[in-house]
């Protein structure tokens, strides 16, 4: 994966932006007319503090609902429903956030790029393929197998080639679009502060170490200490604490791929993953908000504060 890319040019004139904050740049739209991403800017970033929603993207191409088994509204079931819009508020805090405009079910930017099950392709994978790991054999590769519940999405083997152009054109823009923005931050403020931002369901699923157990209202992950300095997994926990949520670090979700690939606190970048249970702000069958929406995102604006705050002195930490 390319790191260090500059951030693809967008090609439409931006909206009229509310004050304190730019308009939503998204990349370049592909042949198909999709972008890949969007990124909410504020007007002047201010503080180290960057905030990314991979797994909200709701824009299936029609040729993919061509392809799957499953309808809309089940594959919908995948998504990290409205993250992007609890979110929303970093750019008024000084932070820029950047979301997903595709899938998780098309393809998942919080994997290896090749990180493929072999028994969903009509032909070999090449030799770099990760074929083997947890997330694969769970049915969840960089394209993933199945869909909420354990669900298959295709009727028939894909071919390699559609998996190619997948990651050529979704995954590596929002990586290369969060590799920018992390190296922008760092050159301006001497390191990074990162919050990858997902939902997670109420209750542990199958092949999940807390299968039928209820969750949390937060899971804060930094890969036990290796992705972020323990101040700053330490500063979002006491915050959420005080403001009477309950919070559990790691269990059952410790970091994804862009946790562990990104996180490197001994030079200034921190990672931290944050799972928000679905069951505090969304009908997780409808999909529909629940009348505690606003007082959830009104409990993330005000750990973004923080953290927009804190972050200066955070990225100082080992």
């Amino acid at each position: 994966m390319s790191n260090g890319t500059a951030l693809p040019k967008t090609q439409d004139a931006p909206e009229a932006a509310a004050p304190g904050m730019e308009a939503e740049s998204p990349a370049a739209p592909d042949a198909a007319g999709q972008a890949a991403y969007e990124i909410s800017r504020p007007t002047r970033q201010s503080t180290p503090l960057v905030l990314a929603s991979p797994h909200s993207g709701d824009r299936y191409p029609a040729e993919f609902l061509k392809m799957s088994k499953l309808d809309r509204a089940t594959l919908r079931l995948s998504e990290d429903c409205y993250v992007d819009e609890l979110i929303a508020a970093g750019p008024s805090h000084g932070a820029p956030v950047l979301k997903a405009l595709f899938p998780r079910v098309y393809v998942d930017a919080n994997r290896e790029a090749f990180e493929l099950d072999p028994v969903m392709f009509e032909d070999r994978l090449p030799e770099a393929a990760i074929t083997d790991s947890p997330r694969v054999a769970a049915g969840l590769g960089s394209i993933p197998r199945l869909a909420a519940n354990d669900r298959e999405i295709y009727g028939r083997k894909l071919p390699f080639a559609e998996a190619e152009q997948r990651i050529a054109r979704y995954y590596r823009p929002y990586h290369q679009a969060l590799s920018a923005l992390m190296q922008e931050t760092r050159e301006r403020f001497g390191g990074c502060l990162l919050i990858d931002c997902h939902s997670m369901p109420s209750v542990g699923g199958q092949g999940e170490r807390d299968l039928g157990r209820s969750r949390v209202d937060f899971v804060l992950g930094d890969c036990f200490g290796a992705s972020c300095a323990d101040a700053v997994t330490a500063a979002a926990e006491t915050h959420l604490r005080k403001e009477g949520a309950n919070v559990r670090r790691n269990n059952p979700y410790s970091g994804g791929y862009v946790t562990q690939h990104y996180g490197r606190p001994t030079e200034g970048i921190h990672v931290l993953q944050i799972e928000i249970n679905r069951s505090i702000y969304m009908d997780e069958q409808t999909l529909e908000r629940l009348p505690q929406f606003q007082e959830t995102k009104a409990r993330l604006e005000r750990l973004i504060a923080m953290l927009a705050r804190e972050a200066p002195a955070l990225i100082r930490r080992r």
